[in-house]
């Protein structure tokens, strides 16, 4: 690879999607992806590619056909969101960031289709985020590494629509917190807390 290489991974978070096959100017990038699921992260050549996207089973049909714009030295994630048959890419960087030592980066990213706005928070009531609504994406925020407890809880109200136990955090690391699946509906909502490629890719 150049010094220009990108890294992506790719995200199945479209609730009502089967598992799926994901090709890249006709090459397999990912392979029977599962809703939930997250490929590694993939060396890639800074380029456009047309992506395209099949039910993993089934008749060889194209559920999405798109075109993304891979920047150079950057690090990826590419999501798989909204509900068929209006399914889309939704391309999330990770950033590099310089850390203060021994501490955690902690972001929040909305991609559950039918829930509010929310804010994440801490049982006693610390707000980590506020007001997040679909599709977008926090900054991150250092913490201290440790094991947390979050609440999920639709803007403006005191009701916890998810309650996330026994995250642990390890410092001088970077970690997204993907709230992904439906409210009141299946699959039911969620949160998918991935180490991010930042912790420990150089581009």
């Amino acid at each position: 690879m150049n010094n220009n290489t990108s890294y992506v991974r790719l995200l199945h978070a479209s609730p009502n999607a089967p598992a799926v096959d994901v090709f890249a100017n006709g090459n397999l990038i990912g392979d029977d992806l599962r809703f939930g699921e997250f490929t590694n992260y993939l060396p890639i050549p800074p380029a456009e590619y047309q992506i395209e996207i099949f039910p993993a089973m089934g008749p060889k049909q194209s559920v999405l056909s798109e075109e993304i714009i891979i920047p150079d030295n950057t690090i990826l994630t590419v999501a798989v969101i909204g509900e068929l048959p209006n399914i889309e890419l939704y391309a999330i960087v990770d950033p590099k960031e310089q850390l203060s030592l021994n501490m955690t980066g902690l972001r929040f990213v909305h991609l559950s289709p039918n829930a509010p706005p929310v804010d994440i928070r801490l049982p006693n009531g610390t707000i980590l985020f506020d007001d997040v609504s679909y599709r977008e994406v926090t900054d991150y925020l250092e913490v201290p590494p440790r094991t947390y407890t979050v609440e999920v809880v639709p803007t403006g109200t005191d009701n916890v629509v998810l309650y996330v136990p026994n995250i642990n955090l390890m410092g001088n690391r970077f970690y997204t917190v993907y709230a992904v699946g439906l409210v009141n509906d299946e699959p039911e909502l969620q949160v998918l807390i991935p180490l991010d490629g930042n912790s420990y890719i150089n581009v």
